[in-house]
């Protein structure tokens, strides 16, 4: 039976996989390797369009290439009919397995024979004995009958075929029972979405090194991580003159990048939709019915589905039927709002706030009445909500736009409304204005005890944030032990505090056991807020210590739960955010660290606690300077310093100053450290007074670093020992662990450094970092002191990294650095390279030519190279040589 020639000729472009560029970001993250993927018989990919799903199955198709897989790859079409796509797939395998001959019968085959075809092609695979994979990309595009055979497909696999699809939409694929029993897995649009971290490595990648990780976490936030749209922003930043410009663009509601962003968003959606959008465009969170009820139609669900089928612009939540606009569509959307007709707006207001009224929400309910003018009615529905609001769901920001438009005598009439106010003042740099609304409280408390206790507890957390331990100790004291509070919320509120009172007293195991032993309300989703503080307090009573893996271990789910319920740049999400990177920071994990702070810092130097504040600085500043980078160090240390000025808080410009001393003292620039030391003391004497005991005790251990590492900076050993041994014994006093570790090794350094025998000192600072999973405490505090633990290390014949000093190696100088990678780079091509590592897997020269898209000859061309540089006689030689090079690992 003949096959017709024209077939292959029709087939041959669909058949062809794209074209990977050189510079592609790979995603270790979705890798097959990962989540078990590679052992799925069958994924389906399905996602709007933007979201990267045939780059991801480009990057599948090299992965498996890589372990020697035969990867056939086709694109569907509408016209393929159940007979053209099985036409596709013999001559997709015969182009991946090299077999010319496979599937001749059913090519040559007159009648249709339907599913039975499809049967004799699954049989024959099996019988072929290769390890193949089908690709099929763009498979929403099929007919309804050639989805059919596709769902046959994945229903009848054989053991050695795996099947990838590409779709838009999983409709008309009846695959749901595969699913649910683990027979079939999916990738959706939320593992599709870039990451932070992924789109930091990728606007990296295109513009170097140098690119500040803000910019690209402020464009990620814009694009919620829309693959397409991060395109978009990289081709407006090749085009900008430079990354300011590009970030002073995105800062604000018009150019060319938002343009052409709204476009892309609104794109393949016609009239009728836009009108749609536009009209729920003032409700920021909605489900389907809410949507009918405001707009006054009966068709929200199909047409909300099929445009989050479209696009990205409608985003819907995690397993709840509620969904958001995408923010940048939605502000386009609300300037075509604000045309509508004034009843029209009018009435979408009212439906929208009496729906929200009905459901529960009234805080969101007032904001619609506010905006058609009601201001009495949504006072009091904001009276009625904003406290909880605050306490449950710490939603600060919210009670402070509310107190731009209430009239001042306004609150007086709201009680409720005036406590909510000096909660979210408080707990902001705005603390001193909460005092004078505490006043007002205060004024009509009469002996209402609970009232008083509580208005004790907004002063104290104004004086957490004003950085004033001795004032909150005074308003804690007298309600510590038996406070008259009924309200769960604020009995939660008060054991947050008890146990932060005794952080400030330098008990940290006490803090815990008081968190531990406060009364617990259950898991109501009303506690889940303050249940966050709970861990918050706890995670930093681990850092305050030096456990970091412990803090680790704490934070990082809690931080999950943050950014979930409260968004990523909330300020308490931000301060979470501050005590993790400093634990990985110790933990020698310096990029996590970096996209931990990435575009958070205005929100901490606005709303943060001091010593999450302090923490990121201090994080971001020791990254800046471990990369050599100490134009960015002292610049960061500057602005700790204004900040500190800024908000009235001393302790931030003592920690700039003692951390000016260290970064100097790391290139023994004595009179710069002496002058810095000397400025110190001048602050001191003229601010300490008006400081009480808690507060000149917490800086004591600082002072005592700064003139300790001053003289270290001035070669002057012996004056350094007082100063060290002084802040070991306040660390240990005080029981932060990594200052003893600390001032211990800068004590064997000292000995060390006057001939003095100095290994006991520090074989014991040692011990204790690898205990605390400290890694950088050495390193940091100053590079001798890290070259000291390596000469231990390689004396006792240790094969573990040291501990306290980076896993890595230090860096060469600059010079040295580029002489080694251009050396490297000399010796073999980067399409060398990658020949090299795939005849590490026993690869031959077609399996290699498939996988790196280059014809048999060019691979052999690449071998009879790699035999020439590295002196080698047969495959199997050169990948020898190669490791014994250290070019293989």
């Amino acid at each position: 039976m003949e096959e017709n020639p024209g077939i292959a000729a029709s087939v041959t472009l669909k058949i062809l996989p794209p074209r990977v560029r050189r510079d592609a970001l790979v995603r270790p993250r979705l890798s097959l390797g990962r989540d078990g993927l590679l052992a799925e018989p069958s994924v389906v990919v399905h996602a709007p369009a933007g979201f990267g799903k045939t780059s991801l199955l480009a990057q599948w198709r090299r992965e498996l290439l890589g372990i020697g897989a035969s990867v056939a790859w086709l694109w569907a079409s509408e016209t393929d009919n159940p007979t053209e796509l099985l036409h596709g797939l013999i001559l997709s395998f015969r182009a991946a397995a090299l077999r010319p001959t496979f599937g001749h019968t059913l090519m040559g085959a007159t009648d249709s024979k339907g599913i039975e075809q499809y049967s004799e092609l699954l049989a024959e695979i099996t019988q072929s004995a290769v390890d193949a994979a089908f690709i099929v990309d763009e498979a929403d595009r099929l007919p309804a009958d050639s989805r059919e055979a596709l769902s046959y497909i994945l229903r009848n696999l054989p053991g050695n075929l795996r099947i990838f699809l590409g779709m838009r939409s999983m409709s008309g694929y009846e695959i749901d029972d595969l699913i649910a029993y683990g027979q079939c897995a999916t990738v959706t649009t939320s593992a599709l979405s870039f990451q932070l971290d992924e789109s930091i490595e990728l606007f990296r990648q295109r513009f170097g090194d140098g690119f500040d990780p803000d910019i690209a976490a402020q464009i990620h936030e814009l694009t919620a991580g829309w693959p397409l749209g991060l395109q978009l922003a990289i081709s407006a930043g090749l085009n900008a003159r430079s990354a300011a410009s590009l970030a002073s663009e995105l800062a604000g509601s018009a150019g060319d990048f938002q343009e052409r962003f709204v476009a892309l968003l609104l794109a393949n959606l016609d009239s009728e939709d836009v009108d749609f959008l536009t009209r729920i465009s003032i409700l920021d969170d909605f489900t389907h019915d809410f949507c009918n009820v405001v707009t006054g139609t009966a068709d929200a669900r199909p047409r909300l589905d099929r445009i989050a089928r479209t696009t990205p612009v409608v985003q819907l939540a995690e397993r709840s039927d509620w969904m958001r606009l995408h923010a940048v569509a939605r502000e386009a959307l609300l300037l075509k709002f604000a045309d509508l007709p004034a009843a029209e707006r009018h009435d979408l207001h009212r439906r929208a706030a009496e729906w929200l009224a009905t459901n529960g929400m009234p805080a969101k309910a007032a904001e619609h009445l506010l905006a058609i003018g009601e201001t009495d009615p949504a006072l009091d529905l904001a009276e009625r909500s904003l406290y909880d609001s605050l306490m449950t769901r710490g939603q600060l920001g919210q009670v402070r736009n509310w107190l731009a438009v209430v009239p001042d005598e306004g609150l007086d009439r709201r009680p409720r409304l005036l406590l909510a106010a000096a909660w979210a003042l408080a707990l902001s740099e705005r603390h001193d204005e909460a005092s004078r609304l505490v006043d007002r409280i205060m004024a009509g408390a009469g002996d209402d005890a609970s009232l008083r206790c509580e208005c004790a507890l907004i002063l104290g957390g104004a004086a957490a944030y004003a950085d004033d331990p001795d004032l909150f100790a005074r308003l804690h004291d007298p309600w510590a032990l038996d406070p008259p509070l009924s309200d769960p919320l604020l009995l939660k509120i008060h054991a947050n505090r008890f146990a932060f009172r005794a952080l400030l007293d330098g008990e940290p195991a006490l803090a815990r056991l008081r968190q531990q032993r406060a009364p617990r309300p259950g898991s109501l989703p009303e506690m889940s807020y303050l249940s966050r503080w709970n861990d918050f307090i706890i995670g930093l009573s681990y850092l305050w210590e030096g456990q970091v893996r412990l803090a680790e271990k704490i934070i990082r789910p809690a931080l999950l739960q943050c950014e979930a319920d409260l968004g990523r740049r909330n300020a308490f999400t931000s301060m979470m955010a501050a005590l993790l990177a400093a634990a990985m920071w110790e933990r020698d994990q310096p990029e996590e660290a970096r996209v931990l702070l990435a575009d958070r810092m205005d929100v901490l130097e606005k709303s943060g606690l001091p010593e999450a504040l302090m923490l990121a600085y201090r994080t971001l500043i020791r990254i800046a300077w471990s990369q050599g980078d100490e134009d960015r160090a002292l610049e960061l240390l500057g602005a700790l310093e204004a900040v500190g000025l800024h908000r009235h808080l001393p302790r931030l410009r003592v920690i700039s100053l003692v951390e000016q001393v260290r970064l100097h003292a790391r290139g023994f620039r004595g009179e710069t450290c002496r002058n810095l030391a000397a400025r110190l003391d001048a602050f001191l004497d003229t601010n300490t007074a008006q400081h009480g005991p808690m507060w000149r005790r917490s800086i004591a251990i600082q002072v005592e670093l700064a003139h300790g590492y001053a003289a270290v900076a001035a070669r002057d050993w012996r004056a350094a020992t007082a100063p060290f041994e002084r802040a070991n014994e306040l660390a240990r006093s005080y029981k932060q662990e990594r200052l003893v570790i600390e001032t211990l090794g800068m004590r064997a350094l000292i000995l060390e450094r006057l001939g003095e025998n100095a290994q006991a000192l520090m074989r014991e600072a040692q011990e204790l970092a690898r205990t605390y999973g400290l890694q950088r405490v050495f390193a940091d505090a100053h590079p001798m002191l890290g070259d000291l633990a390596r000469r231990l290390l390689a004396g006792t014949g240790g094969s573990e990294p040291a501990a306290g000093i980076p896993r890595t190696a230090p860096e060469p100088p600059a010079e040295r650095k580029t002489a080694m990678t251009t050396h490297r780079a000399s010796v073999l091509t980067p399409k060398e390279w990658e020949v090299l590592e795939l005849l590490a897997r026993s690869l031959s020269n077609k399996e290699i030519g498939r996988a790196l898209d280059i014809h048999e000859e060019t691979v052999k061309w690449h071998v009879k190279n790699l035999f020439v540089k590295l002196d080698a006689g047969s495959r199997k030689h050169v990948v020898s040589r190669a490791r014994l090079m250290g070019f293989l690992a």
